[in-house]
């Protein structure tokens, strides 16, 4: 069977609709494509391994400015990929995106490296996976979603609870149908400890390693004296990289509540918090944060604590939905459905898929209950490749949820809320947030805008 008989078939459309949201089989090819990933750290692995499980590509190119990593990944694909064949690895994505070979490319790199990769992978006529956020900074987001669409590229943000397939049914049974009823409140939360406790004395500056190019990997961000916190994974610690754990956490809640209510931009954005308690530590990121999204009718509030305890210990990362008629808790391992008045509550657990895919179980530092999420993120964008559609995690969508998480930090900077006009993409009435809208660029990297692109 070839990719398009199977798109034909009714196999492709079976379970869940419109969207093509999760397609419960792997692909057939008449060729493999051909596939590149670019930061080849924990998550960008797990992201191609999951595309290695679900159709026929050949991976042909890796880049990381990480010696060392790079050249590990390029061992494992020669192990799992069905030719065996080993990667070309390069530490400057330019150079491979200038092989002009592929198909697909992959961005797994820290997020102050997610929009220039894109942008220039959308020029090179490449369809792209890229996690997410977007992009650090509003305008920065606003110019990837200018690429895709003047490029005409497919591009999915790795905001993947929108293919969890627990979730799917959740969204489509108890908020789509309407038996939450009437829905004015969603708490969204993650109380998991995110911050790195290493102190100065504990992790003091040095140089970088010899196989870490780490000019290369500061990039455009500001230059800050090498720490072994930051590479690898420890970078979420610092805002210089991200936006701390509003904008690492919070964006895939904000987005799966935006996605299960068909929400659009938030009308309004407030934010309390700060480093209130672990003081000592070396992270710069608020240890807590409270941001409320208002949608008129309907609020969303997001809260991070990386300190205390969990309020509910089932689900320290989720979503709640309060509607007149029942309550809806979800998260990535399982949700719940109460239902007012004495009906019948249902649970239902994340479904792992181990038996299926063995090698699940034994793949390191694997967040397991994510991998189905991912396989059906994966397939969405092979269906929509080919379609040429949106995916269900469209770059557009990506960029509301990336960006009203950017505007709930600067809501927090500012100490103010902050009217967010969509139309213009400004703040309203407030020259200095909109000043805030992009970050600064180390020279020679130039920022880019959705002109520019």
């Amino acid at each position: 069977m070839t990719r398009r008989s199977f798109l034909q078939s009714g196999t492709a459309a079976v379970a869940w609709s419109a969207a093509a949201t999760y397609v419960p089989t792997t692909f057939a090819a008449e060729k493999p494509l051909r596939v590149g990933l670019i930061g080849t750290g924990w998550y960008g692995k797990c992201d191609l391994l999951r595309l290695i499980q679900v159709a026929p590509v050949e991976v042909v190119s890796l880049c990381d400015v990480d010696r060392r990593m790079v050249s590990e990944a390029a061992d494992l694909v020669a192990q799992r990929q069905k030719s065996h064949a080993k990667p070309r690895t390069y530490g400057d994505y330019r150079k491979m995106l200038a092989e002009k070979d592929l198909d697909i490319v992959l961005i797994g790199t820290p997020d102050h490296w997610h929009a220039l990769p894109m942008i220039e992978a959308c020029k090179a006529g490449v369809d792209i996976y890229c996690q997410k956020p977007t992009g650090v900074d509003v305008v920065e987001s606003q110019a990837m979603l200018a690429a895709a669409r003047k490029y005409g590229r497919v591009v999915q943000i790795g905001t993947q609870r929108r293919s969890t397939p627990h979730l799917i049914e959740a969204r489509e049974r108890y908020i789509q149908s309407g038996a939450l009823g009437k829905i004015a409140r969603v708490n969204i939360c993650c109380y998991w400890h995110m911050r790195s406790r290493d102190t100065l004395a504990q992790a003091p500056d040095t140089a970088p390693p010899e196989y870490l190019d780490y000019e290369m990997w500061t990039g455009p961000a500001p230059m800050r004296p090498y720490n072994k916190i930051v590479h690898p994974r420890g970078w979420r610690a610092f805002m210089e990289y991200g936006n701390g754990i509003v904008g690492d956490m919070c964006v895939h809640m904000l987005d799966m509540t935006r996605w299960m209510m068909d929400l659009g931009w938030p009308k309004r954005i407030s934010s309390s918090g700060g480093i209130l308690v672990d003081k000592a530590a070396r992270a710069n990121i608020t240890d807590t944060q409270e941001v409320t999204y208002d949608y008129g009718d309907l609020q969303v509030v997001w809260t991070h604590r990386t300190w205390g305890s969990d309020p509910d210990p089932k689900y320290p990362w989720s979503a709640t939905f309060y509607g007149d008629k029942g309550t809806l808790k979800a998260s990535v391992y399982s949700y719940d459905y109460i239902p007012m008045g004495g009906g019948t509550p249902v649970h239902k657990d994340v479904e792992m898929e181990l038996e299926q895919f063995p090698e699940d179980k034994t793949e390191k530092d694997l967040e397991k209950h994510c991998a189905p999420a991912i396989r059906g993120h994966m397939k969405n964008l092979l269906v929509c490749r080919e379609s040429r559609a949106k995916p269900v995690a469209d770059i557009e969508q990506g960029h509301i949820s990336s960006a009203s998480c950017i505007l709930g930090n600067l809501a927090l900077q500012l100490g103010r809320d902050l009217t967010w006009d969509p139309a213009t993409h400004t703040v309203v009435g407030d020259d200095e947030a909109n000043r805030l809208l992009a970050r600064p660029y180390r020279a020679p990297w130039v920022h880019p805008t959705a002109v520019t692109v």
